[in-house]
C-alpha cells in the first residue's frame, strides 16, 4: 500500500512541481521505507525553517510518522506521546492547509487516525474520564471538522463535564456540519460509524436527563442508515 501511495504521489508531484517550490519527495521516500524517526526530525527542521513553516505537509508527515511510531514497541520508551501528538500536528497541518489543498489526498490515513481516536475517546469516556474524551474529540474537530460525529461526542463530553455553554455551541455546530455533510451514506465509513455511536450515546445522556422525546429524535436522525446494523436497532427499539 505505502509503494503504492509512493508511486501516486511522486507522479501527482510531477505534475505539481512547476506550481510548488517544496513537494517533500525526500520525506515521503523516508515514510514510504518506514524510517519514521529520521522522516520526523527531518519534517521538524521544515516546520522551523522560514522558508518552509507555512506548508502544511511536514506537519502531516510528523503526524504520520508519530501515529506508526505510536503502534511500535521500540519507539514507546523515546515516544510516550505519540498517539497524542500525531493529533496535535494533524490539528497543524489543517491549519496551515488552509485551501484544503491535500486533506482529501490522504484520506486512508485519516480513516486510520479517526478510528484510532474514536476508539481511545470512546474508551474514556466509557470509564468516565470525560476530560480525556473532550481533548480527543475536540483533536478530532480541529483536524476533521466535517466529522457530524465528533462534534456530538464533543459536545456530550463537555455536558458530562458540567461545560454547557461549550456544549450548547458544539451541538450547533453539529447540526450545521450534519446539514452540510447532506446523506449520512456519503460520509466516509469511520465518520459514519462514529456518528452511530454518538446519536445512540447522545440519545442515552437526553433519557437520563428525563427528556425522552428528545432521546429519541436524536436517534432518529440516524434511523434510515443505521436501522439495519444490529447494536443500533436493538437501542432503537429500546428506545421506542
Amino acid at each position: 500500500m505505502k509503494r503504492l501511495l509512493l508511486g501516486g504521489l511522486l507522479l501527482l508531484n510531477a505534475f505539481t512541481s512547476q506550481a510548488q517550490k517544496h513537494v517533500y519527495e525526500d520525506l515521503l521516500v523516508l515514510y514510504v521505507d518506514e524510517n519514521y524517526e529520521k522522516c520526523l526530525g527531518k519534517a521538524e527542521n521544515y516546520t522551523m525553517s522560514d522558508a518552509t513553516k507555512k506548508d502544511p505537509l511536514p506537519y502531516l508527515y510528523m503526524s504520520m510518522c508519530l501515529y506508526e511510531m505510536s503502534k511500535i514497541e521500540k519507539y514507546s520508551e523515546d515516544y510516550p506521546k505519540a498517539s497524542r501528538d500525531c493529533l496535535k500536528y494533524a490539528e497543524k497541518f489543517r491549519k496551515k492547509d488552509k485551501q484544503n489543498e491535500y486533506f482529501a489526498q490522504y484520506e486512508d490515513y485519516w480513516a486510520d487516525l479517526n478510528t484510532m481516536a474514536m476508539e481511545q475517546g470512546e474508551n474514556y469516556y466509557e470509564d468516565g474520564a470525560f476530560s480525556k474524551a473532550k481533548q480527543l474529540f475536540d483533536s478530532m474537530t480541529g483536524y476533521n471538522p466535517e466529522n457530524p460525529g465528533a462534534w456530538m461526542m464533543l459536545a456530550l463530553a463537555q455536558y458530562r463535564s458540567n461545560l454547557v455553554r461549550e456544549g450548547d455551541e458544539n451541538m450547533k455546530q453539529f447540526s450545521k456540519t450534519l446539514l452540510a455533510a447532506g446523506d449520512i451514506s456519503d460520509l466516509p465509513k469511520d465518520n459514519q460509524k462514529l456518528l452511530k455511536n454518538a446519536l445512540m450515546r447522545y440519545s442515552e445522556y437526553l433519557d437520563t436527563k428525563g427528556m425522552k422525546d428528545s432521546a429519541r429524535s436524536t436517534l432518529d436522525i440516524g434511523k434510515d442508515r443505521f436501522m439495519e446494523e444490529p447494536d443500533f436497532k436493538t437501542f432503537y427499539e429500546s428506545m421506542h
